[in-house]
Protein backbone atom coordinates (compact mmCIF):
# COMPACT_ATOMS: atom_id res chain seq x y z
CA UNK A 1 0.00 0.00 0.00
CA UNK A 2 1.64 3.28 -1.11
CA UNK A 3 1.69 6.20 1.30
CA UNK A 4 1.65 9.72 -0.18
CA UNK A 5 4.39 11.91 1.29
CA UNK A 6 1.99 13.99 3.39
CA UNK A 7 0.43 10.86 4.90
CA UNK A 8 3.88 9.45 5.69
CA UNK A 9 4.94 12.69 7.35
CA UNK A 10 1.68 12.89 9.29
CA UNK A 11 2.04 9.31 10.46
CA UNK A 12 5.57 10.02 11.72
CA UNK A 13 4.25 12.99 13.67
CA UNK A 14 1.38 10.90 15.06
CA UNK A 15 3.73 8.12 16.14
CA UNK A 16 5.89 10.61 18.00
CA UNK A 17 2.95 12.36 19.62
CA UNK A 18 1.19 9.12 20.59
CA UNK A 19 4.20 8.13 22.69
CA UNK A 20 3.67 11.15 24.90
CA UNK A 21 1.33 10.82 27.88
CA UNK A 22 -1.45 13.38 27.85
CA UNK A 23 -2.76 15.08 30.95
CA UNK A 24 -5.75 12.87 31.65
CA UNK A 25 -8.64 13.35 34.02
CA UNK A 26 -9.52 11.55 37.19
CA UNK A 27 -12.38 9.23 36.32
CA UNK A 28 -13.84 9.56 39.82
CA UNK A 29 -14.51 13.24 39.08
CA UNK A 30 -15.97 12.85 35.61
CA UNK A 31 -17.81 9.51 35.38
CA UNK A 32 -20.09 7.08 37.16
CA UNK A 33 -20.08 3.35 36.56
CA UNK A 34 -23.76 2.73 35.94
CA UNK A 35 -24.12 -1.02 35.51
CA UNK A 36 -22.25 -4.29 35.61
CA UNK A 37 -22.32 -5.30 39.30
CA UNK A 38 -18.65 -4.64 39.89
CA UNK A 39 -17.43 -5.46 36.38
CA UNK A 40 -16.60 -1.81 35.77
CA UNK A 41 -13.71 -0.51 37.88
CA UNK A 42 -11.80 2.72 38.44
CA UNK A 43 -8.23 1.95 39.47
CA UNK A 44 -4.82 3.64 39.87
CA UNK A 45 -6.42 6.45 41.90
CA UNK A 46 -8.94 7.10 39.13
CA UNK A 47 -6.38 7.34 36.32
CA UNK A 48 -7.62 4.14 34.65
CA UNK A 49 -11.11 2.72 34.08
CA UNK A 50 -11.82 -0.84 32.94
CA UNK A 51 -15.01 -2.49 31.73
CA UNK A 52 -15.43 -6.26 31.70
CA UNK A 53 -17.83 -8.73 30.15
CA UNK A 54 -18.51 -12.30 31.21
CA UNK A 55 -21.37 -14.68 30.48
CA UNK A 56 -23.51 -13.15 33.21
CA UNK A 57 -23.20 -9.46 32.29
CA UNK A 58 -21.30 -6.67 30.64
CA UNK A 59 -20.70 -3.22 32.16
CA UNK A 60 -20.88 0.47 31.39
CA UNK A 61 -20.31 4.02 32.55
CA UNK A 62 -21.55 7.53 31.80
CA UNK A 63 -20.30 11.05 32.35
CA UNK A 64 -21.49 13.10 35.29
CA UNK A 65 -21.82 16.11 32.99
CA UNK A 66 -23.59 16.82 29.72
CA UNK A 67 -21.90 18.71 26.91
CA UNK A 68 -23.06 20.96 24.07
CA UNK A 69 -20.52 21.31 21.27
CA UNK A 70 -16.90 20.63 21.97
CA UNK A 71 -13.87 18.44 21.46
CA UNK A 72 -13.99 15.10 23.31
CA UNK A 73 -10.96 12.81 23.58
CA UNK A 74 -10.63 9.38 25.18
CA UNK A 75 -7.87 6.80 24.99
CA UNK A 76 -9.06 3.19 24.69
CA UNK A 77 -7.33 -0.18 24.59
CA UNK A 78 -9.76 -2.77 23.25
CA UNK A 79 -10.44 -6.38 24.23
CA UNK A 80 -7.44 -8.45 23.07
CA UNK A 81 -7.32 -11.94 21.56
CA UNK A 82 -10.56 -13.62 20.51
CA UNK A 83 -13.05 -10.77 20.94
CA UNK A 84 -15.67 -12.16 18.54
CA UNK A 85 -19.21 -11.32 19.59
CA UNK A 86 -18.21 -8.42 21.83
CA UNK A 87 -18.97 -4.74 21.22
CA UNK A 88 -17.25 -1.85 22.93
CA UNK A 89 -19.44 1.23 22.47
CA UNK A 90 -18.19 4.77 23.13
CA UNK A 91 -20.56 7.59 22.24
CA UNK A 92 -22.30 10.88 22.99
CA UNK A 93 -26.08 10.82 23.38
CA UNK A 94 -29.04 12.84 24.60
CA UNK A 95 -32.24 11.17 25.77
CA UNK A 96 -35.75 10.67 24.41
CA UNK A 97 -37.37 9.64 21.11
CA UNK A 98 -35.84 12.61 19.25
CA UNK A 99 -32.39 12.14 20.72
CA UNK A 100 -29.11 13.08 19.10
CA UNK A 101 -26.15 10.69 19.14
CA UNK A 102 -22.57 10.44 17.86
CA UNK A 103 -21.25 6.86 17.92
CA UNK A 104 -18.10 4.84 17.94
CA UNK A 105 -18.69 1.09 18.18
CA UNK A 106 -15.83 -1.38 18.07
CA UNK A 107 -16.93 -4.79 16.78
CA UNK A 108 -14.74 -7.62 18.04
CA UNK A 109 -13.39 -10.42 15.89
CA UNK A 110 -11.56 -13.72 15.93
CA UNK A 111 -7.92 -13.72 16.98
CA UNK A 112 -5.83 -12.35 14.13
CA UNK A 113 -8.78 -10.75 12.35
CA UNK A 114 -9.22 -6.96 12.44
CA UNK A 115 -11.68 -5.07 14.59
CA UNK A 116 -14.38 -3.15 12.72
CA UNK A 117 -14.83 0.47 13.76
CA UNK A 118 -18.50 1.35 13.25
CA UNK A 119 -19.57 5.02 13.27
CA UNK A 120 -23.02 6.60 13.17
CA UNK A 121 -24.72 9.97 13.64
CA UNK A 122 -28.28 10.44 14.92
CA UNK A 123 -30.16 13.73 14.70
CA UNK A 124 -33.67 14.18 16.06
CA UNK A 125 -33.98 10.43 16.51
CA UNK A 126 -32.93 9.54 12.97
CA UNK A 127 -29.76 7.51 12.49
CA UNK A 128 -28.91 4.89 9.84
CA UNK A 129 -25.84 6.89 8.77
CA UNK A 130 -23.26 4.16 9.18
CA UNK A 131 -19.68 4.20 8.01
CA UNK A 132 -17.32 1.36 8.94
CA UNK A 133 -13.54 1.09 8.90
CA UNK A 134 -10.66 -1.20 9.62
CA UNK A 135 -7.84 0.40 11.60
CA UNK A 136 -4.23 0.70 10.46
CA UNK A 137 -2.92 -0.64 13.78
CA UNK A 138 -3.79 -3.23 16.41
CA UNK A 139 -6.21 -1.42 18.77
CA UNK A 140 -5.69 -4.06 21.46
CA UNK A 141 -1.91 -3.72 21.78
CA UNK A 142 -1.87 -0.22 23.27
CA UNK A 143 -4.02 2.83 23.98
CA UNK A 144 -5.14 5.00 21.08
CA UNK A 145 -7.02 8.30 21.12
CA UNK A 146 -10.56 8.41 19.70
CA UNK A 147 -11.86 11.95 19.32
CA UNK A 148 -15.11 13.70 18.43
CA UNK A 149 -15.07 17.30 17.23
CA UNK A 150 -18.61 18.67 17.36
CA UNK A 151 -19.36 22.25 16.38
CA UNK A 152 -22.26 23.99 14.62
CA UNK A 153 -20.82 23.28 11.18
CA UNK A 154 -19.58 19.69 11.37
CA UNK A 155 -18.86 16.52 13.33
CA UNK A 156 -15.42 15.01 12.81
CA UNK A 157 -14.38 11.54 14.00
CA UNK A 158 -10.60 11.23 14.49
CA UNK A 159 -8.24 8.43 15.53
CA UNK A 160 -4.87 9.47 16.97
CA UNK A 161 -5.42 12.88 15.41
CA UNK A 162 -6.20 11.51 11.95
CA UNK A 163 -9.73 12.39 10.77
CA UNK A 164 -11.61 9.39 9.42
CA UNK A 165 -15.09 10.83 8.90
CA UNK A 166 -16.75 14.24 8.60
CA UNK A 167 -20.51 14.76 8.91
CA UNK A 168 -21.39 18.28 7.77
CA UNK A 169 -24.40 20.33 8.84
CA UNK A 170 -26.91 19.75 6.03
CA UNK A 171 -29.83 21.79 7.39
CA UNK A 172 -29.80 23.71 4.09
CA UNK A 173 -31.13 20.56 2.38
CA UNK A 174 -33.63 19.72 5.12
CA UNK A 175 -31.54 17.39 7.30
CA UNK A 176 -31.71 17.89 11.07
CA UNK A 177 -28.34 18.51 12.74
CA UNK A 178 -27.39 17.90 16.38
CA UNK A 179 -27.17 21.40 17.84
CA UNK A 180 -29.76 21.94 20.56
CA UNK A 181 -29.52 18.93 22.86
CA UNK A 182 -26.71 18.50 25.37
CA UNK A 183 -25.26 14.99 25.38
CA UNK A 184 -23.60 12.77 27.96
CA UNK A 185 -20.67 10.51 27.22
CA UNK A 186 -21.42 6.80 27.52
CA UNK A 187 -19.45 3.62 27.12
CA UNK A 188 -20.32 -0.04 27.50
CA UNK A 189 -18.90 -3.48 26.83
CA UNK A 190 -21.54 -6.04 25.97
CA UNK A 191 -22.34 -9.26 24.14
CA UNK A 192 -23.80 -8.83 20.66
CA UNK A 193 -22.98 -12.15 19.06
CA UNK A 194 -26.37 -12.20 17.34
CA UNK A 195 -25.03 -9.62 14.85
CA UNK A 196 -21.62 -8.14 15.67
CA UNK A 197 -19.15 -10.59 14.11
CA UNK A 198 -19.71 -11.65 10.51
CA UNK A 199 -23.42 -10.94 10.79
CA UNK A 200 -23.79 -13.13 13.86
CA UNK A 201 -22.23 -16.22 12.31
CA UNK A 202 -19.36 -16.18 14.83
CA UNK A 203 -20.46 -16.46 18.45
CA UNK A 204 -18.76 -15.36 21.65
CA UNK A 205 -16.32 -17.94 23.01
CA UNK A 206 -16.93 -17.64 26.76
CA UNK A 207 -13.85 -19.72 27.54
CA UNK A 208 -11.90 -16.48 26.92
CA UNK A 209 -13.97 -14.46 29.41
CA UNK A 210 -13.75 -12.12 31.15
CA UNK A 211 -13.23 -9.73 28.25
CA UNK A 212 -11.80 -6.36 29.29
CA UNK A 213 -11.46 -2.93 27.66
CA UNK A 214 -9.47 -0.10 29.27
CA UNK A 215 -9.79 3.69 29.25
CA UNK A 216 -7.55 6.60 30.22
CA UNK A 217 -6.81 10.28 29.54
CA UNK A 218 -10.33 11.62 29.05
CA UNK A 219 -10.46 15.26 28.02
CA UNK A 220 -13.43 17.50 27.20
CA UNK A 221 -13.23 21.04 25.88
CA UNK A 222 -16.87 22.11 25.64
CA UNK A 223 -18.89 25.25 24.99
CA UNK A 224 -21.51 24.42 27.62
CA UNK A 225 -21.35 21.91 30.46
CA UNK A 226 -24.44 20.79 32.38
CA UNK A 227 -23.99 19.46 35.89
CA UNK A 228 -26.88 18.57 38.22
CA UNK A 229 -29.30 20.44 35.97
CA UNK A 230 -27.24 23.64 35.93
CA UNK A 231 -25.39 24.88 32.88
CA UNK A 232 -22.08 26.65 32.62
CA UNK A 233 -21.37 28.24 29.25
CA UNK A 234 -18.06 29.95 28.65
CA UNK A 235 -15.46 30.62 26.00
CA UNK A 236 -12.99 28.91 28.31
CA UNK A 237 -14.92 25.87 29.49
CA UNK A 238 -12.58 22.96 29.64
CA UNK A 239 -12.58 19.82 31.69
CA UNK A 240 -9.19 19.06 33.17
CA UNK A 241 -7.33 22.30 33.05
CA UNK A 242 -7.76 25.36 30.88
CA UNK A 243 -8.28 25.79 27.18
CA UNK A 244 -10.17 27.78 24.61
CA UNK A 245 -12.96 27.44 22.07
CA UNK A 246 -10.54 27.13 19.16
CA UNK A 247 -12.65 24.24 17.88
CA UNK A 248 -15.91 26.22 17.61
CA UNK A 249 -15.26 27.12 13.96
CA UNK A 250 -12.67 24.42 13.28
CA UNK A 251 -12.66 22.88 9.82
CA UNK A 252 -10.40 20.39 8.11
CA UNK A 253 -7.47 22.00 6.35
CA UNK A 254 -6.00 20.59 3.15
CA UNK A 255 -3.60 18.27 4.98
CA UNK A 256 -6.36 16.88 7.21
CA UNK A 257 -8.65 16.37 4.23
CA UNK A 258 -5.90 14.46 2.45
CA UNK A 259 -5.33 12.26 5.50
CA UNK A 260 -9.05 11.54 5.77
CA UNK A 261 -9.25 10.62 2.07
CA UNK A 262 -6.28 8.28 2.54
CA UNK A 263 -8.06 6.50 5.40
CA UNK A 264 -11.32 6.28 3.49
CA UNK A 265 -9.62 4.98 0.35
CA UNK A 266 -7.62 2.31 2.15
CA UNK A 267 -9.62 1.39 5.27
CA UNK A 268 -13.31 2.23 4.77
CA UNK A 269 -15.34 -0.96 4.34
CA UNK A 270 -18.90 0.44 4.34
CA UNK A 271 -20.48 3.79 3.55
CA UNK A 272 -24.25 4.19 3.60
CA UNK A 273 -23.91 6.95 1.01
CA UNK A 274 -22.72 4.45 -1.61
CA UNK A 275 -25.13 1.60 -0.78
CA UNK A 276 -27.35 1.48 -3.85
CA UNK A 277 -29.13 -1.68 -2.71
CA UNK A 278 -30.21 0.04 0.48
CA UNK A 279 -31.24 3.27 -1.25
CA UNK A 280 -32.47 2.28 -4.75
CA UNK A 281 -34.52 5.47 -5.03
CA UNK A 282 -31.55 7.73 -4.27
CA UNK A 283 -29.22 8.47 -1.41
CA UNK A 284 -30.21 10.54 1.66
CA UNK A 285 -29.89 14.29 0.95
CA UNK A 286 -26.91 14.82 3.25
CA UNK A 287 -24.84 12.43 1.13
CA UNK A 288 -24.37 15.04 -1.60
CA UNK A 289 -23.02 17.54 0.92
CA UNK A 290 -20.83 14.90 2.53
CA UNK A 291 -19.68 13.27 -0.71
CA UNK A 292 -16.06 14.15 0.01
CA UNK A 293 -16.34 13.02 3.64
Amino acid sequence: MAYPWYSYLSLLILIASSSMVANGSNFYNDFDITWGDGRGKMINNGQLLTLSLDKASGSGFQSKNEYLFGKIDMQLKLVPGNSAGTVTAYYLSSQGPTHDEIDYEFLGNLTGEPYILHTNVFSQGKGNREQQFYLWFDPTADFHTYSILWNPQRIVFSVDGTPIREFKNAESVGVAYPKNQAMRIYSSLWNADDWATQGGRVKTDWSHAPFTASYRNFNADASCIWSSGKSSCSSNNKNNGGGSKSWINEALDATSQARMKWVQKNYMIYNYCTDTKRFPQGFPPECAMNKNS
